[in-house]
């Protein structure tokens, strides 16, 4: 299936342009994991829908302005995506990799992504930082680790009645049920939703928590 057809199985409406930049940023990504190796998927079709079309399943939950921050983004996904998208949202992803931030800077410079900052670095180096404390209306993470502890680093980003977006895999619901009720109860109103990947029919549970 092209990437238009995904799109449309899912009835997301993005420009034309955009999805030849989405195109490209594909077409990128098989080049660089060739020499870098940046994600264990190096197929061209399923990095186009486990990677790119999974992370366009954040849109319906993001507006078009604001603040987002993507934690241990990887090489890029959900946030350069994202960003091709909603070219107005301004964007800093963070990871641990240096290569990955690597291959990011470089999607940023050769499609001119005025807004996003890719930063290598650990998320809790940048708690105290003045340009990033409590100044994202949306977090973003992607199958990053427990959801107790991504509540734990993304409150001090929040933003008043700012939201997290946690992307997992079927097992969300587990996850959620598994936390501790006082967690909860500090002032996280909760949200979930299942998705389907449009090929391979892989179940996702995006987790969207808003503080308060």
């Amino acid at each position: 299936m092209s990437l238009s057809e995904l799109l449309d199985d899912l009835g997301l409406d993005i420009a034309p342009e955009a999805i030849v930049r989405l195109e490209r940023l594909v077409d990128e990504l098989v080049r660089w994991n060739r020499r870098r190796n940046l994600t264990a998927i190096i197929a061209r079709d399923e990095i186009l829908e486990k990677h790119l079309v999974d992370s366009l399943t954040l849109l319906p939950f993001i507006s078009h302005t604001g603040r987002l921050l993507d934690i241990g983004s990887g090489a890029g996904f959900p946030a350069l995506p994202l960003k091709i998208t909603r070219p107005d949202l301004k964007i800093v992803s963070v990871d641990s990799v240096g290569k990955k931030i690597d291959f990011q800077r470089h999607i940023a410079r050769s499609f001119r992504l005025n807004g996003f900052t890719a930063l290598h670095d650990r998320i809790e180096a940048l708690v105290d930082h003045p340009d990033y404390g409590m100044g994202f209306d949306i977090v973003t993470a992607r199958a990053l680790c427990s959801l107790e502890e991504l509540l734990v680093m993304a409150r001090p980003f929040l933003a008043p009645e700012g939201r997290l977006l946690a992307m997992k895999g079927p097992d969300g619901d587990k996850e959620l049920a598994g936390l501790d009720d006082q967690l909860l109860d500090a002032g996280w109103s909760v949200a979930v939703h299942h998705l389907r990947l449009p090929v391979s029919g892989a179940a996702r549970c995006l987790i969207e928590m808003r503080f308060s």
